[in-house]
């Protein structure tokens, strides 16, 4: 259930999968400016790969899509909230040393792995999806053909038999 929770809590901004600084802070039961306080103490740690803040026209953009958003009323709205890779969330921890920390920050690696695994699942079932579909399109069409011509086939061998006939018939003298 935590797994889905967290799953739930990972976005992708700028073609990465990231977790919001306020998201990581209530899954690691601390308050969101404890989390900004411990990066701004070790930048270092944290390179744009790790961590990057939000534009202010992705933070809008997002905001519209997710609901704890809107339950940002303490946050300055002129700051945008910091955005963690996974790897990030794996530095995070080892700023961040307690227990519960450490704890959630083993789930959150577990998340993001389940969702690179989907992701790749997804990726393979699409492809053989294709696969088949390529190979069974021309026996679907001929199956189809071959229907309708049943359906329609008493229609067809009247109008064959209607049909003015030409060419060269035998004569019996």
């Amino acid at each position: 259930m935590q797994l889905q929770i967290i799953e739930n809590k990972i976005y992708e901004v700028r073609g990465q999968k990231v977790l919001l600084d306020f998201d990581i802070a209530e899954l690691y039961e601390v308050e969101t400016k404890r989390i900004n306080e411990a990066v701004r103490r070790n930048k270092e740690r944290f390179p744009e790969r790790f961590m990057f803040r939000l534009s202010q026209e992705e933070w809008e953009a997002m905001r519209s899509q997710i609901a704890t958003a809107y339950n940002q009323k303490k946050r300055n709205v002129g700051i945008t909230p910091f955005a963690f890779t996974e790897h990030g969330v794996t530095m995070l921890a080892s700023v961040l040393r307690s227990k519960r920390a450490i704890q959630m920050n083993i789930v959150i690696v577990e998340a993001f792995i389940a969702l690179k695994e989907f992701a790749l699942n997804y990726r393979e079932l699409s492809e053989k999806l294709k696969q088949i579909e390529e190979k069974y399109e021309q026996q679907f069409s001929n199956i189809t053909e071959a229907i309708n011509y049943l359906l329609h086939k008493d229609k067809i061998e009247v109008e064959q038999k209607q049909r003015k006939r030409i060419g060269f018939g035998v004569r019996n003298d």
